[in-house]
Order: structure tokens, then sequence, then C-alpha cells
């Protein structure tokens, strides 16, 4: 069937939407054109020779800058290290003298451990010096124990204690003389005078102390006559301070001392039985100087009295 004129299938459709504009067409690339060898080269012009292209220094340089790197390394470290030993001298020095001094100690620990110890140093002697009422050979009896035992461990207080029932022994001294020997030094109590008793005379020393008894009377010590006093009284320690107060010359001469009291002590000397006044203890030494003066201007056979109970103003007297 023929379609009328004017008639257009597409009439009363929407129109179509407009297309796209068309991408510009890219340029076509170039085409590289080969290089031409050598050959071709050296006939257009003449052979020029060209120098060969020098080594990279970047290549050149890194070794060296590795070794730079590598010796500043061990420069640095170097320096650290000084740097840690200086600023750790004085701590290092304080524990080298630590371990010094503790090194020290035990050495010396270990030596007197040893010494002490040691058999070699075991007592073996002991000597007594100064005796002469005491018998040297009761002293060492009593203190025998101590024989094979070391030096350092001798028990002294058992000693003290031994010796202590001597009383004859007024004090004593020990040394140890290394390597096995005790020395032991008495000082023996000196006998001031005697004292009657019922049954005889005994010596006592300055303190009163009882060194020995007799049924007859000492020869050349004074007779402390006290009446009814005792040897701990008051008339005891006057009579005993003026005999020590009084010189060897005039001691020697005194057979008899009386005191009852602190004020009346009397001598009375051997010979023609001159006899003294002595008063109190008091200025004893004075006194001694007088009564010695006194004595040499009188005759030794005469019988006189010394009145020094005043030594400023004494008096001499017939007996």
């Amino acid at each position: 069937m023929k379609r009328p004129e004017g008639f257009d299938r597409t009439a009363g459709k929407p129109e179509d939407p407009p297309s796209r504009p068309a991408r510009p067409a890219r340029p076509a690339k170039a085409t590289p054109t080969p290089r031409q060898g050598p050959e071709k080269v050296s006939r257009a012009r003449p052979s020029v020779r060209r120098p060969a292209p020098e080594k990279s220094s970047t290549a050149t340089q890194a070794p060296a800058a590795d070794r730079e790197a590598k010796k500043a390394a061990r420069l640095r470290r170097r320096y650290e290290r000084s740097e840690v030993k200086r600023f750790t001298r004085r701590s290092r020095r304080r524990r080298i003298t630590l371990l010094v001094s503790i090194l020290s100690l035990l050495l010396t620990g270990a030596l007197v451990t040893g010494a002490v110890y040691s058999p070699l140093l075991s007592l073996k002697t002991v000597t007594i010096e100064g005796a002469s009422r005491v018998s040297a050979a009761s002293v060492q009896a009593a203190i025998a124990d101590q024989v094979g035992k070391p030096l350092a461990t001798i028990d002294f207080d058992r000693i003290k204690r031994e010796l202590s029932k001597f009383p004859l022994i007024r004090s004593y001294v020990t040394e140890t003389v290394p390597p096995d020997t005790l020395i032991v030094r008495i000082t023996e109590r000196a006998p001031i005078g005697a004292l009657a008793t019922s049954t005889g005379f005994t010596v006592v020393d300055p303190a009163g102390v009882e060194i020995e008894t007799a049924t007859d009377r000492p020869a050349g010590l004074p007779l402390i006559e006290l009446g009814t006093a005792s040897k701990k009284s008051a008339g005891f320690t006057a009579a005993v301070a003026v005999l020590l107060a009084l010189p060897a010359e005039v001691l020697k001469r005194v057979d008899t001392v009386t005191a009852q009291t602190t004020d009346d002590v009397t001598l009375v000397l051997t010979g023609a039985g001159q006899s003294v006044i002595w008063g109190s203890a008091e200025n004893s030494v004075l006194k001694a100087k007088v009564l010695v003066a006194l004595i040499a201007t009188q005759n030794p056979t005469a019988v006189v009295k010394y009145d020094v109970s005043a030594p400023n103003t004494p008096v001499v007297g017939g007996g």
C-alpha cells in the first residue's frame, strides 16, 4: 500500500537525543626514523672519534664514603668508651679500694686465726720474777694448767684467782713473750711491823694483811702496840702512817710504836731507850725531818725525849 505523502512513520514519536560530539582524532605517532649505522655516517661525513664516556663519580666515591663512615663510627665508639671510663673512674677506684680492704681484712683474719691456734705459739715456759718470801715453785704449780695453750688463749682471769690465794703477793704483772714464754713479775707485800698475839707474833704489811706468823718476835721489825684496839682501828692506821714517813736510818732504830688513837702516837728507839712524842699523823714528813735534826744534836747513849708533835716548836728533854 502506498503511503500518502507527508506521512512519516516516525511522526508522533519523540526525537532522538542529540548525538555526542565526536572526539577529535589523535594525531598519528611519528614513526621513529631508524638511526643510520656508523657505516652510513662515515659515508656522510668524516669519521670523528668520540672520547670514551667517563666512569660515574658516584660509583667511585661510594667505597671511600663507606670507609670514612666506618672510621667515623670507630672513632665515635672509642670516644664514647673513653668518656665512660672518665666518668666512672671514681666509682671504679672506690670499688677497687673496697675490694682491697676486704681482701686485707680476710688475710689479716686468716693470719690472726692461724697465730691464735698455731701449736708453734703454745705456752711452754713460765718464769716467776720478784719472788722472795713467796715460793716460785708454788706459783708455777698454781698456773701449770695454762701450759700447752696458745699464748692468745691463756686464761688470765684464772691466773688472777690462783695468785690471789697467796697473801704475800701484793700485785703482779704478766708478760707474754712469743713464741712460748709467760713471765710473771711479782710484787710482794712488805712487812711494816709485828703485832703481839696470844700465840706469838704476826707480821703485817701497811694494809694490815698478815704476811707470816712466828712464836718469837721477828728481828728488825718494830712492834706495834695498839692496847685493846685492833689492826682495823684508827690507831693502827696512824701508827703505820708515821712508820712510812720515817727515813730508813730512823726506821731501823724504832723498837716500838704505840697508838691507841689518831693523836697519841709515841715511838721508842732502840739502844738507850730514847722516846719520841709524835702526836697525830699530820705533818709527818716535816716531823720526820725535825726529828732527824734533833737526834743529830744528842748523844745516842743518853736518855732523851723528843717532842715533835708541834714541828715548828720542837722540844728536847730528859728521859
